[in-house]
């Protein structure tokens, strides 16, 4: 696995916990740079990335455990905080062999003692102590007897209602797998997967009873020894607090045992109502009936009330528990009055001011001011923990919501930007800084009541708030710092991105003046000035482009850089086209693509004839600072700019455009580097997929639009992209989304707005069987694999496999796609069969199709024996094409008055090309990234397509290609995250699991 570590990063250790059968805590760990597997002899091998127990936690040595661990023939897979891709292989569950530690309790202090990250199991079992904790605390405990050893033992047992039991269920249910993992020895292994149903596995509830129960009994008699408490005697009562284990006759255990069990069952039918609390703040007030005395305007009302435990919305006020009105009630007590005075009583013993109602005979609430109120929230989670039900006001619950809030003036208002252009990044904006609630800003009038506020509940602009002293200290404190100017880069980091250290609270109020309050306050989507098309556009906008355009010529007059997102297909090329000539300062330089390089030319024809379009490509390609003379655009690919570089970079530019800006995802690739290079007043990126695998592409394509704005590559990775890939941090997602937002417009074909404009994609996935000929092949291909592996010293085993892999690809195809000899191709192939049947209905019925396969030489020879079936012109494009031939089959396709077959290879045609003149899409043979199918798809499902799109994939039933293909429908949107963009994954599978994958099933032939 070292080989798959992030370069130049240190090993991380990851700390793992599980429970044993008997219900104790244990300790495992896991290093990110493990040894070598041990190779050969007896029993379970032992885990290769274990650390010793000597460098855990401190903690009671304990044999070796084994763990059912997830796996693949390579090894047990790295727990996703190591931090590194999961291997690649069939994943199945193996036993494993690491070195633990028991300990009797686990909580944040333990775990810190470890050099490294925490995994969710060793989390959950801190909040399993935690409540335990919770539980002896507040005296939700009560003895009893274990008879599961050679003698009695007395214990203590936690008692489970109400908001406890819901709490119980609640952790159950989000108990991790890796919790339940150890087995027996000789255990058959059993699967242990994240995102299993813990609370539907088997013996998941027995080892959560039996770790409680342990927690809390030994939580007990440590509390009871702390406070001096030992019962004395060689009985049951004494092993309460001694030695567990006693003796005593049959006859008296089992009347114990009775008793005791009768005792547990009153407790918790006795708490199954319990005492509620219910504060009202002034506004809250009911009208007041006739004859009754208002309360004063500032009187809070805290009433008393019986509510259900197990139901908290039975609740029955406790006046009329004292008019025998407690019909609701009934199902769970008989006895309401004397539930109500009791909790009363106990709840007294944590909130003193209490006693004064209990001096009545019939107590019903109590009226209190300010301060009394403040007194009772105070006391109102300790009352909760108790097990007493408080229902406060909501706006409590929210909290204070105090925070920094920050105004900034633009020194020229919009119009005048937007004239002049003289705004940008670097510009001083005047700043000032101010407290905000709720994400208002306080005024000095709110400031000044604030201070005069005895407690720290108050009311301001009509709602009461609570405001944390501590933190409300040092937000006045910061003001005394006074304001000044920064520039407009500085202002969108510092509330948007990038927060100081220093800051004593969060920035949530950002505002100011101009374009940049639109950009601070996040309100640009709603406040976007719509623009009218430029004159010389010929076409028009749909209301989705329109926007997009706006936003463009928005971003574009402040000179801020700007990443158009839109998925493939919804017009990134009209819209960009708009823009140029929306307005034309100098040239532009566009990259892209080779593939799409005179899709941009016929674009820019058919959509913008008015602009002057020149094209920087081909070995005898003119020098680019003569080209861009008296040039409105300059198209060029990747390559070219790779390789032009000094001149491009020489020269200024009004634009940089990058089309499929994917492409520079390496944020050190040769392309990247080049393209950084070149001055421009503003640099625009387009493209359908801004992440693909990692959020370090997206900082490269951003960082290229506006450089520096989203700091280091370290610093933004050590922000958001750890936090969100390794944590899956939510927190830090937003705030990645709320960073990116001005300056990323992502559209997608399921947007409401969108969606409409579009029509509709079918997959159909066709099971082809194989011939008689193709089985023998696939046969002979997969002996000779295997035969090659068994052999001794084989040291060219991924060579072998890639090379394998490819043959058995090409049998599935055709056989003479194997055999390289240009033999016939009707007849011996189900694949090209189907297709056959596949064209014929589509032309039949009026329609084009288009017909994708990764192998050219297949399609030299795919191509005449269509045309010769069906009597159509079937033109084949690959990465040999010319340019101008590429442009030519393309529009010939497109303008085509009958239906036709256009065939393509998947690198060649993939991307970039608009042909929407088919509907029918047929991937002839699999390229296992189903993102790369999907792109080859959309050349006709994009705007221009007004019939529903057919996706046809053709698979060999009962072949390696089948199996593949259902590991890729289980994975989803993740597969090729999972496989890869290759066959390279199948090299770490080890022999048996080849012949599983590869094996040809009974099925296959149907010839």
């Amino acid at each position: 696995m070292s080989e798959i570590l992030p370069s130049g990063e240190p090993a991380v250790r990851v700390l793992h916990g599980f429970v044993s059968r008997d219900g104790g805590l244990n300790l495992w760990a896991e290093d990110g740079a493990p040894g070598a597997l041990a190779k050969g002899g007896r029993g379970v091998p032992w885990h290769p990335s274990a650390v010793p127990a000597t460098e855990l936690p401190a903690g009671e040595r304990r044999e070796p455990a084994l763990l059912t661990l997830p796996s693949t023939g390579a090894g047990p897979l790295p727990s996703p905080q190591v931090g590194v891709p999961p291997r690649r292989g069939v994943r199945r569950p193996r036993v494993w062999r690491v070195p633990a530690v028991g300990v009797p309790f686990v909580d944040a202090d333990l775990a810190a003692e470890f050099d490294g990250r925490v995994a969710p199991a060793v989390r959950w079992l801190i909040e399993l102590c935690g409540f335990a904790a919770s539980l002896v605390r507040r005296g939700r405990v009560l003895p009893g007897v274990r008879l599961d050893g050679p003698r009695p033992a007395a214990h203590w047992r936690p008692v489970l209602i109400g908001a406890d039991a819901a709490r119980h269920a609640t952790l159950l249910d989000r108990m991790p797998p890796a919790c339940r993992a150890e087995t027996a020895s000789g255990a058959e292994a059993r699967p242990v997967r994240p995102g299993d149903s813990t609370a539907e596995v088997a013996g998941a509830g027995e080892l959560l009873t039996a770790a409680l129960e342990r927690l809390v009994d030994g939580l007990a008699r440590t509390r009871l020894a702390e406070a001096g408490v030992t019962l004395a005697g060689d009985g049951w009562l004494a092993a309460l607090t001694g030695e567990p284990g006693f003796d005593a006759p049959h006859d008296e255990l089992d009347e114990l045992i009775r008793a005791l069990d009768a005792w547990f069952a009153q407790a918790a039918r006795g708490a199954e109502v319990r005492v509620c609390f219910r504060l009202s703040d002034p506004r809250e007030h009911e009208p007041v009936m006739p004859g009754e005395v208002p309360l004063p305007n500032d009187a809070w009302r805290l009433e008393f009330l019986l509510q259900a435990a197990d139901e908290p919305s039975v609740l029955v006020p406790a006046a009329d528990v004292w008019r025998d009105r407690f019909a609701p009630l009934r199902r769970w007590t008989a006895h309401p009055q004397e539930r109500l005075l009791a909790g009363l009583g106990r709840a007294a013993r944590l909130y003193p001011a209490l006693g004064d109602a209990l001096r009545e005979a019939h107590p019903v609430e109590m009226i209190l001011d300010t301060e009394g109120a403040h007194g009772f929230l105070s006391h109102a989670a300790v009352l909760a923990e108790a097990g007493h039900g408080v229902l406060l006001p909501s706006w409590w619950q929210r909290g204070s919501g105090l925070g920094l809030s920050l105004r900034v003036r633009t020194p020229e208002p919009i119009a005048h930007v937007l004239r002049d252009r003289t705004a940008g990044l670097r510009d001083l904006v005047d700043y000032e800084w101010g407290l905000a609630l709720g994400g208002r800003s306080l005024t000095s009038d709110d400031l000044a009541d604030l201070s005069r506020a005895k407690v720290p509940l108050v009311k301001l602009r009509g709602r009461w708030v609570f405001l944390d002293p501590e933190r409300l200290a040092a937000g006045l404190a910061f003001l005394s710092r006074g304001g000044g100017t920064m520039t407009a880069g500085d202002a969108l980091r510092v509330t948007r991105l990038l927060p100081p250290e220093d800051l004593p609270l969060p920035v949530t109020d950002a505002r100011g003046t101009g374009w940049l309050g639109d950009l601070l306050s996040g309100e640009l989507d709603e406040r976007l000035e719509l623009i009218d098309p430029p004159a010389g556009l010929t076409g028009v906008l749909k209301p989705y482009q329109t926007r997009g355009f706006s936003w463009l010529v928005f971003m574009d007059s402040l000179g801020l850089g700007a990443c158009l997102a839109d998925d493939m297909g919804l017009g990134k090329t009209v819209q960009l086209l708009a823009l140029l000539l929306h307005r034309r300062d100098g040239p532009a330089l566009l990259v892209c693509p080779l593939s799409v390089l005179g899709n941009w030319q016929r674009e820019a024809e058919r959509f913008a004839p008015g602009l002057r379009v020149r094209v920087l490509h081909g070995a005898d390609r003119a020098d680019p600072a003569s080209l861009s003379v008296g040039a409105d655009l300059v198209l060029t690919t990747y390559a070219t700019a790779v390789r032009d570089a000094d001149a491009l970079a020489a020269i200024d530019w009004d634009r940089v455009v990058l089309d499929e800006a994917q492409h520079i995802k390496n944020s050190a690739g040769a392309a990247a580097r080049a393209v950084r290079r070149f001055p421009a007043r503003n640099r625009i990126a387009l493209t359908g997929t801004p992440v693909e695998n990692r959020l370090a592409e997206l900082w490269s394509i951003l960082d290229f639009v506006n450089p520096g704005l989203l700091a280091s590559a370290h610093t933004f990775r050590a922000r958001f992209a750890v936090p969100i890939e390794r944590y899956e941090d939510e927190e830090a997602a937003a705030r990645l989304r709320q960073a990116t937002r001005p300056f990323l417009l992502r559209r997608t074909k399921a947007d409401p707005g969108i969606a409409g404009d579009l029509p509709s994609k079918r997959h159909v996935r066709h099971l082809c069987g194989m011939t008689t000929e193709q089985v023998s092949l696939y046969r002979a291909v997969l002996d000779e694999l295997l035969e090659r592996l068994a052999e001794p010293g084989e040291t060219r085993r991924k060579g072998l496999v890639l090379a394998a892999m490819t043959k058995l690809k090409q049998v599935c195809v055709h056989p003479a796609l194997l055999l390289k000899d240009a033999s016939p191709l009707p007849g011996r192939s189900g694949k090209i069969d189907r297709l056959e049947e596949i064209v014929d209905r589509a032309l039949g019925a009026g329609e084009s199709v288009l017909c994708f396969t990764q192998f050219a030489r297949f399609g030299g020879m795919l191509a005449p024996h269509l045309a010769a079936r069906f009597g159509v012109r079937v033109p084949f494009l690959h990465g040999g094409t010319p340019r101008g031939a590429r442009d030519t089959m393309v529009d010939e396709f497109q303008r085509a008055r009958r239906p036709g077959v256009f065939l393509l290879s998947l690198k060649a045609g993939g991307t970039g090309l608009n042909l929407t003149a088919a509907n029918h899409v047929v991937h002839v043979d699999r390229w296992w990234n189903p993102a790369t199918e999907a792109q080859a798809s959309d050349r006709a499902f994009r705007i221009g397509q007004r019939r529903d799109v057919q996706v046809h994939t053709l698979l060999c039933l009962g072949t390696l290609e089948e199996r593949i293909d259902r590991l890729l429908a289980d994975k989803g949107v993740l597969a090729e995250r999972v496989v890869g963009s290759g066959e390279g994954w199948l090299t770490a599978l080890s022999t048996s699991e080849l012949r599983d994958l590869v094996a040809l099933a009974p099925e296959a032939i149907v010839d």
